[in-house]
């Protein structure tokens, strides 16, 4: 059934008038007699009895008038909602992040920042590691997502680094190497003890680095436990299972069982970084995507200094 016609069925019954009802439309009164009339043959039924003074509803238009009204209002409040989805302003956004990027205030303020400018739209969150959340945008069964150090680089994504901020050593607060006064501690002090790091597959960058780094200091370290997520590394730690290295924003957890120390640079070596990573689809976002990625850029814009 023509949604048009009903439309104009429903002006023709408001009005109780072809003529009037036409010139509500801003059309032509002939050209909807034969809409009516289409509707009429359409149906099989007579809807409108005529009359010197205009028509009436027949007992089949009245009940047609009902569900026509009904049929209208739904499609008028579907096609609100898709100009909203259009817009950018509601619909689903599946959202992925890492343990550690969750861990850095930036994340839980962008989410806050989409629920107070955007309550239209639904986001759907769940944990990966880097390796994880990269697959799942790839896929699409994400939108976009937050990682620290990208793990590959397929054909298709887009990785925009949005900042980032230095790595710390994480020690048992026991740990002789944990220094009284606060200073950086060398990694050629590190030569001897047991390194808890992320699995390479996971997370393979900033260990990347560290292991490199640990080679220029003169040494190779010893690995005694990869682990599939950031937090596990730490909860290792404060077990006294080993040192691990994490971004300066995961400082505070555990804080009773574990110390944060900063890592001395190594001469002609860049400093340990953490970046945050945004990742999305390369083909032009849309809808909410687009929306979230935008307000994610306008955030980190705000963040940085003038």
């Amino acid at each position: 059934m023509d949604l048009r016609q009903l439309r104009y069925f429903l002006a023709v019954a408001d009005t109780g008038h072809i003529t009037r009802a036409a010139e509500q439309l801003g059309m032509q009164q002939p050209p909807l007699s034969q809409q009516i009339k289409a509707l009429e043959a359409r149906l099989s039924l007579t809807l409108f009895e005529r009359h010197a003074k205009g028509v009436a509803l027949t007992e089949a238009g009245r009940l047609l008038r009902d569900e026509a009204q009904r049929l209208v209002a739904q499609a008028d409040t579907l096609e609100r909602r898709m100009a909203q989805v259009a817009a950018g302003r509601q619909g689903p956004l599946a959202l992925g992040f890492t343990s550690s990027a969750a861990a850095h205030a930036f994340l839980p303020r962008v989410l806050r920042e989409c629920r107070q400018q955007y309550p239209g739209i639904r986001l759907e969150l769940a944990e990966f590691n880097a390796a994880e959340l990269t697959e799942a945008v790839l896929e699409s069964r994400l939108h976009c997502g937050f990682l620290r150090v990208p793990v590959a680089a397929p054909e298709g994504l887009v990785f925009e680094t949005l900042f980032d901020e230095p790595a710390l050593l994480v020690l048992p607060n026991d740990h002789p190497r944990v220094p009284a006064d606060g200073s950086a501690v060398p990694l050629a002090a590190l030569r001897d003890e047991g390194f808890i790091l992320v699995r390479r597959p996971g997370a393979p960058g900033l260990y990347a680095e560290l292991l490199a780094q640990c080679r220029r200091a003169g040494f190779e370290p010893r690995v005694v436990a990869e682990v599939p997520r950031m937090l596990t590394n730490l909860n290792l730690v404060a077990a006294g299972a080993g040192i691990s290295v994490v971004p300066a924003s995961m400082r505070g957890v555990h804080a009773h069982a574990v110390a944060y120390c900063e890592i001395a640079e190594l001469p002609g070596a860049a400093p340990l970084r953490a970046p945050m990573t945004l990742v999305s689809r390369q083909a032009d976002p849309v809808g909410p995507t687009a929306t979230f990625l935008a307000l994610v850029r306008e955030v980190n814009a705000g963040l940085r200094p003038a």
